[in-house]
């Protein structure tokens, strides 16, 4: 990319740490809060993504503003194993909550523990995917920009009142960040359908179908087991 085609954007780049905030919040929920995967295993899983989280920090320590293939392929890799390792986790829990095993305690922490580790494992997929990624997203003109996944308020509010007009992706050259990602993501799995952001491409659908269904699995099933046991 030229200098001319940089200066074509007035975006300015994604801070890091809300993501890496989010990241290390999902990474202690999955160590720390009563799981019925292993100890061992999840320990592992959390050192793997800490080594991937500091290496990504060091290289980009304040704004995202640089990118290389290898930083690139480590921010997609930790996003998707994150979201993995939960996803394990979600289908032996969703096991527990169905056989009745463990007490109720441990079952609607663990329970907790998934929902909330999924809205920001998510996120972080949402976020590294859309339109090539957050550092694409705020360099590269907009012409060349990879095809968006999701539609946001901003990008057709170019034509509202002035107020909200000069904060359109149009005018003020308006991109998401994690926050809006996340905020997307919490919305998704709480109303189980999209609220005032929109998946455009199938991979996006896919994928909030996948997390949809987790929220209300966990949900129908605590509820039944409350239930249960008032009866």
């Amino acid at each position: 990319m030229t200098q001319t085609e940089r200066r074509e954007r007035s975006a300015q780049p994604e801070h890091r740490w809300p993501a890496v905030i989010a990241t290390l919040v999902a990474l202690a929920a999955y160590a720390f809060l009563p799981s019925v995967v292993p100890l061992l295993e999840r320990y592992a899983v959390v050192g793997v993504c800490l080594l991937m989280v500091v290496a990504l920090v060091l290289y980009n320590p304040h704004r995202l503003t640089r990118e290389s293939r290898w930083s690139r392929r480590a921010e997609i890799a930790l996003a998707i194993f994150i979201l993995v390792a939960n996803q394990i986790a979600f289908a032996e829990t969703v096991v527990r909550l169905l056989n009745k095993h463990g007490n109720g305690y441990e079952l609607l922490l663990a329970s907790l523990q998934v929902w909330l580790t999924n809205v920001i494992a998510f996120a972080l997929v949402f976020w590294v995917l859309d339109r090539g990624g957050p550092i694409a997203r705020a360099t590269v003109p907009r012409p060349k920009l990879a095809l968006a996944d999701f539609r946001f308020p901003q990008d057709e509010d170019h034509d509202a009142v002035d107020e909200v007009a000069r904060g359109s992706s149009k005018q003020a050259d308006w991109v998401p960040n994690y926050i809006d990602y996340f905020y997307f993501s919490l919305s998704n799995s709480m109303a189980f359908s999209p609220t005032d952001t929109m998946p455009l491409t199938h991979r996006a659908k896919l994928l909030m179908s996948l997390e949809s269904f987790a929220g209300f699995s966990l949900l129908a099933l605590v509820i039944a087991r409350a239930v249960s046991l008032i009866g």
